[in-house]
């Protein structure tokens, strides 16, 4: 009877324990079923594919994106600093500290080293607290896992970012090594405000490069990757150093510190010293639009500045401006270092020259922007690059403000008589002493003073500023070939309707900028040779790799002795014209004035044999100015501008170009400042 119950209890035993193995037998058939059929499977299937797919596809440069650009003056001086919505720069792990790694893996992944990209035990942990709680609430993530999920993820906390982040990290260590992984991991990590990589961390905090940290604030920093928003030392310090003080305790532990380092970390006061704001406006602009411009032309966009109607100009300008936007946003992002020819003490003397020339006009308008504005461009005559370029009047306004240097078209008046008249005609067998005839012309221009000298030679009509003589020869010439020079100048706000007499006299439609006059007469000062207007010289990727340089190729514009002979037209201009008492001292000085209509706008363009300079003076509304005139502020401006700068610079002549001592004339006497005679077009030709 005992032997029966016996046996009863062992036959019990062995059912229950195969009812169990036939229920997890059963639950693991429905588990594969259901993940099967409910879609699991192929979910999980294609994430492992993206996965795969992300981290074939990556390469070393794969982590290096978004870098923060700089831009430098021609002293190399920061002169700007280009950031899209990350400020971030990339640091070689052989460049850091051995504190950096040995800090990030003690408080971050102490098996980083032994792993393969996963910590299991921690994965248990998320998927415990998804079963619990309905949801993962993170925790478990390696190095690579972070790695994984910044770079290639986003910051979603669900079971399949999870899965594929997990999918994601184990590629990468096949693929990339331990040592690669930590340096794309301490360089693409937030470590709040917007501070990514290391370096923008210690330059945004302390104002020091990476190799300059000291091992207090290498743990500070490196313990804020865990919580950004908690921990960073901006607006929560006493969080931060509680934080530092849990990784320097970690990295002693790990005996990776000594006790000695560990002491004086944990006494060190930690300071935040974050870096002056750099806000060199008309700088910073003029070098953007130049170094898009460039990265334009490496990739093989092509400019081009005349069409043959406005659907060929329509698409044009699409097709620009499409370029436009996606090199500019390259260039926020690519990391580059912009080496510019901008001198900034030459800019700030430029500034300087406009603010106080215009410094009795205090009106300003709605925004608070002063309603009388200047702009100046200033180019190097030894290469073609622009030395400093202002734009508008000294504000304490937050932002970037309207460039006029290059970003505002107004109408030239009597400065574009050099460009399409005079040296064209030089060209074509004038001189400077042939006659021309100052009279009235039916249905045409007066000149400024409403009288009429006769007959005079074409120097004195280009020093007297006469309009007579400009529109009757320009008509001898034809628009469509006086403009042609501009064209070849690349100027960029020529319109069809431009070819007509009215732009002899500085008649457009749209009209030129200062950089544009500046570089049209470069032209005439390097012997009729054009070369482009830019600021950048060469732009490198952030290791130094060259990857754009301006050669600054020349084109023949104007005929060598024509241009010579205008220059010396130009300097009796200075000397006995309307631009008498301007030249700059002890050195050889050609230049022209230039008044619209009513006084709406004064222009002053001249040059020595060192430096070419243009200077705009009015509204950016065009309105009348009583007093202006090429002669009188943009004139007073130009001259206090260029006497300072050519001060203690050896005296020079222009090549070939005698200076222009005086003339006798058999009509009137050396004109005064106000006597500009080509400042004004009949009312039907008016541009403003």
């Amino acid at each position: 009877m005992a032997k029966k119950r016996k046996k009863t209890k062992k036959e019990k035993r062995i059912w229950r324990f195969l009812r169990f193995q036939i229920f997890l037998i059963l639950l693991v058939l429905g588990a594969i079923l259901f993940y099967y059929f409910s879609g699991y499977a192929s979910k999980i299937a294609t994430m492992r594919k993206e996965a795969s797919t992300f981290v074939s596809k990556s390469t070393a440069e794969t982590f290096k994106q978004s870098q923060t650009s700089i831009a430098y003056d021609s002293d190399g001086n920061v002169i700007s600093i280009l950031k899209g919505d990350k400020n971030s720069y990339y640091v070689p792990l052989t460049d850091m500290p051995a504190y950096v790694e040995q800090a990030f893996i003690s408080v971050e992944d102490k098996s980083f080293r032994s792993h393969h990209g996963i910590d299991y035990k921690g994965i248990a942990r998320a998927l415990w607290s998804m079963i619990k709680n309905g949801r993962v609430s993170g925790g478990g993530s390696t190095i690579t896992q972070q790695l994984a999920r910044n770079v290639f993820l986003n910051q979603d906390v669900t079971w399949q970012r999870k899965l594929e982040e997990i999918f994601i990290a184990s590629e990468l260590e096949e693929k990339y090594t331990k040592d690669q992984i930590l340096e794309f991991y301490i360089n693409n990590i937030c470590y709040g405000n917007s501070f990514y990589g290391l370096q923008a961390a210690a330059k945004g905090y302390f104002n020091k490069d990476v190799k300059d940290l000291t091992l207090s604030e290498i743990a500070l920093l490196a313990g804020i990757p865990n919580s950004p928003t908690e921990y960073e030392p901006l607006q929560h310090m006493d969080k931060a150093i509680a934080r530092r003080n849990i990784v320097l305790d970690g990295m002693l532990n790990d005996r990776v510190i000594s006790k000695a380092s560990y002491d004086n970390a944990i006494a060190e006061s930690i300071t935040i010293n974050q870096p002056g704001k750099i806000h060199n406006n008309y700088q910073e602009t003029y070098t953007f639009y130049c170094a898009t411009r460039a990265l334009m032309e490496k990739n093989g966009f092509k400019f081009k500045y005349s069409f043959k109607n406005e659907a060929e100009k329509k698409k044009y300008e699409d097709e620009f401006n499409q370029a436009y936007d996606t090199y500019n946003k390259q260039l926020y992002n690519g990391g580059y270092r912009i080496y510019t020819s901008l001198d900034s003490k030459m800019q700030g003397v430029l500034q300087d020259a406009i603010d106080s020339g215009l410094d009795a006009f205090d009106e300003v308008d709605n925004e608070g922007i002063y309603e009388l504005q200047g702009a100046a461009v200033c180019i190097d005559n030894d290469n073609g690059f622009v030395k400093a370029i202002v734009g508008g009047r000294t504000q304490d306004i937050a932002g970037y403000t309207l460039n006029r240097g290059y970003q505002s078209f107004r109408q030239p008046g009597s400065t574009i008589k050099p460009l399409i008249v005079y040296t064209p005609l030089l060209e074509r067998g004038y001189t400077a002493d042939t006659t021309v005839v100052d009279q009235p012309i039916k249905d045409g221009p007066t000149n400024a003073d409403k009288s009429y000298s006769g007959s005079m030679s074409l120097r004195r009509a280009v020093q007297l500023s006469k309009n007579t003589v400009a529109w009757s020869l320009f008509e001898r010439i034809t628009p469509k070939a006086g403009l042609a020079y501009l064209k070849n100048m690349e100027f960029t706000a020529l319109d069809e309707r431009d070819e007509t007499l009215a732009a002899a006299l500085g008649g457009f439609t749209i009209g030129v900028s200062p950089v544009e006059m500046a570089k049209g007469y470069a032209t005439i000062e390097n012997d009729g040779m054009y070369r482009q207007a830019t600021c950048v010289k060469k732009i490198t990727d952030f290791e130094g790799n060259t990857i754009y340089q301006s050669e600054q190729q020349e084109k023949e514009v104007y005929k060598e002795n024509a241009a010579r002979a205008m220059t010396d037209i130009l300097q009796s201009v200075v000397t006995s014209g309307t631009a008498a008492g301007l030249g700059v001292k002890n050195q050889a000085t050609a230049g022209k004035t230039g008044t619209t209509n009513d006084n709406k706008d004064g222009w002053f363009c001249g040059y020595t044999p060192y430096y070419t300079t243009a200077v705009w003076v009015g509204y950016d509304m065009p309105k009348k100015l009583p007093g202006l005139y090429g002669s009188s502020y943009p004139g007073e401006i130009w001259s206090r501008y260029m006497n300072a700068i050519h001060n203690g610079l050896e005296h020079k002549d222009f090549l070939g170009v005698t200076q222009f001592i005086g003339e006798v004339t058999t009509k009137g006497s050396v004109a005064t400042n106000n006597d500009e005679g080509g400042e004004e077009a009949p009312p039907e030709e008016e541009q403003q």
